[in-house]
């Protein structure tokens, strides 16, 4: 079996087990992410943060979108992401994949002014590798030069935290991963 047919497998596996979560435990899970999120030094310290909206019942971190930090959520823009700045009041748009993305007026964040990236993954594992969509959007910008050095946290559920995902030689490990039982620091 091939590395992109087994990353497939587990993909749809743990997108289902994702949404067969109730509602009332995904709110409990998300808020207790929130929570770790909100104790972990890198955290709290960033100044602007990049994050995402949740799609396919991800965790929910909107609720952090309210704390005093500056918000940068990336638009599709072909192969790529561009992220702009956003703040709880300004507009959204739904973008091509069926998420909200800032209007593509919204001030444009450059690497340098971003101190972190939480990012979204179906599934990660304890060396800090990820599985995303598949669109490799994150592998991408997590391959460029200038975004490489910012510090990254996986978002996900505890049951999608494996001992070791496949990985491809594009794939570039999280600085930590945040799931509702705990916050792992990866030590590279």
């Amino acid at each position: 079996m091939s590395q992109g047919h087994l990353k497939n497998e587990l993909r749809k596996k743990i997108i289902q087990q994702r949404q067969s979560i109730s509602e009332k435990d995904w709110h409990e899970k998300s808020t207790k992410i929130c929570q770790n999120l909100q104790q972990y030094p890198l955290f709290k310290e960033a100044k602007t943060i990049l994050a995402y909206f949740p799609i396919r019942q991800e965790p929910d971190i909107t609720t952090l979108f309210l704390t005093e930090h500056n918000w940068g959520f990336s638009r599709c823009v072909r192969k790529s992401l561009i992220w702009h700045s956003w703040q709880p009041n300004d507009p959204l748009i739904t973008g091509k994949y069926g998420i909200l993305e800032p209007s593509p007026n919204a001030p444009i964040l450059t690497p340098e002014t971003v101190d972190l990236i939480l990012i979204p993954a179906v599934a990660c594992d304890y060396k800090g590798y990820r599985l995303g969509y598949g669109g490799g959007f994150y592998d991408r910008l997590l391959n460029s030069p200038q975004w490489c050095s910012i510090p990254t946290i996986g978002i996900i559920f505890e049951f999608a935290l494996f001992s070791q995902l496949p990985c491809d030689p594009w794939d570039q490990k999280l600085k930590a991963i945040c799931t509702e039982d705990k916050i792992l620091s990866i030590y590279t």
